[in-house]
Parts: C-alpha cells; sequence; structure tokens
C-alpha cells in the first residue's frame, strides 16, 4: 500500500514559508541525501494549491540540460495531485485536479493503487489538514537551527496533533532530519 508522505524545511520558530531565504546556509550533501532519498520513494507528488501555482510558473520552463538540471524531468514528468477547493484546471503537464472536498475518498483511492510513495513538498496548509484528519501516514521534518521570526508557519495556534517519533538524526550542520507518525 503507498503512503503519503509530507516532506518540508522548517525552522526552530516553526516557519515553511520561503525556505530559499533562510535554508541553503544549512544545505549539505546529508540534506541532499535525505531529500533524494524522498524523492526516489516516490513516484507521484501532491500539493496544494498555493504550491501548484508557484511550481507550475516556474518548473515547465525548465529542462534537465538547463540550470535546474535532472530535477526538471523529475518535476516535469512525475504525475502531480493537486489539492484545491478553489482552482477549476490544471495547465502543467501530468496533473490532476483533486477536490478538496473530496480529499479523504481521494486518499484513499491513491493509497490503494499500486506504486511508490505520494510525496508532499510545501503545501503547509495542505499538510495541516491531512494531519488534523489522520490522513498523512509520514511528516518528515528536516529542522534548522535557525530562528526566521516571520512568515507561514506549519501549526497554527491551538493546533494539537500528536505524533510519534519514528526516526531521527543530526546532521553536522546542525540541521535535524525527523520523521513523525500520527500517534
Amino acid at each position: 500500500m503507498r503512503k503519503i508522505v509530507a516532506g518540508l524545511f522548517i525552522s526552530l520558530d516553526n516557519v515553511f514559508e520561503s525556505p530559499d531565504q533562510w535554508h541553503f546556509p544549512y544545505f549539505n550533501d546529508e540534506m541532499g541525501e535525505a531529500v533524494s532519498s524522498q524523492m526516489a520513494a516516490s513516484d507521484a507528488m501532491m500539493l496544494g494549491r498555493v504550491t501548484y501555482q508557484e511550481f507550475a510558473s516556474y518548473w515547465p520552463t525548465q529542462t534537465s540540460d538547463g540550470e535546474a538540471g535532472e530535477l526538471a524531468d523529475y518535476m516535469n514528468d512525475t504525475p502531480k495531485y493537486v489539492v484545491s477547493t478553489t482552482l477549476n484546471a490544471t495547465e502543467w503537464k501530468n496533473t490532476t485536479l483533486i477536490d478538496g472536498n473530496k480529499l479523504g475518498d481521494e486518499i484513499t483511492t491513491l493509497r490503494q493503487q499500486p506504486g511508490k510513495d505520494v510525496s508532499i513538498t510545501g503545501s503547509g496548509t495542505l499538510v495541516r489538514s491531512l494531519l488534523r484528519d489522520g490522513l498523512l501516514d509520514e511528516l518528515r521534518l528536516l529542522v534548522h537551527p535557525i530562528v526566521v521570526g516571520r512568515g507561514k508557519r506549519l501549526f497554527d495556534e491551538g493546533d494539537q496533533i500528536p505524533l510519534t517519533l519514528a526516526d531521527s538524526k543530526t546532521f553536522s550542520t546542525g540541521v535535524l532530519a525527523l520523521t513523525y507518525h500520527r500517534a
């Protein structure tokens, strides 16, 4: 059975927004391996509307022989499931729109299909919703030793979602790789 797995860069103060502004000083081979292993374990992506629109405005114009390298092929060729209650259509190739109001049924269907994991990148609102509703199988956080001070936070004030630590590693940069399952 397939798993729904979310992987996020996050700061000590719970910020996941705009990691391109704060995470690169901590990126090294250890983190590259963690990110690559999540990509290798999946054969589909799930994205929220905002992340989808950001990615769809950039990745379709990238090629494997350009600056983005092989990642461009992965992003463009991998099947994508976009969860939204407001989008009516998608334009990026290999993209299927999922009505956010029917997410539970769609997750059940995706889990039963043959294949590898379905990976979620970014999409904090979607991740929060899946966690709250018990639909996320695994949450992988790369916790960076930095306080960002502002930005979208993964968890809202008042959220209470019990989790169980399944795995942890400390990278030489001080980043913690934490894997959680819902308790």
